[in-house]
């Protein structure tokens, strides 16, 4: 297994966990001001550094399966989605 593939999140709040530690106070300030109606604007941005930080195209079976609750074929846009809209809650709840 690659060093890489080690540091991969398993679950969605392992990922949201890493992400605010990672995240610039800035970023989270912006995301967590950001209507919940226009996350999808972070598809491209953030959603692509996760998709990719995490290995969602590169065999991270255990995070795809953590959000594929009805949909065991779920995309990695979606799981980038997922994670984004449970960031944006734990922020918004702090």
């Amino acid at each position: 297994m690659s060093k890489s593939r080690k540091k991969w999140p398993k679950t969605v709040e392992e990922a949201v966990n890493r992400m605010i530690q990672e995240m610039s106070e800035e970023d989270r300030t912006r995301l967590k001001n950001t209507p919940e109606k226009d996350l999808i604007m972070y598809h491209f941005s953030l959603g692509m550094w996760i998709r990719n930080e995490f290995g969602l195209w590169q065999g991270n079976e255990e995070l795809l399966k953590s959000c594929a609750k009805k949909d065991p074929l779920i995309h990695p846009d979606d799981v980038s989605s997922i994670i984004i809209e449970e960031l944006w809650n734990k922020l918004n709840k702090n």
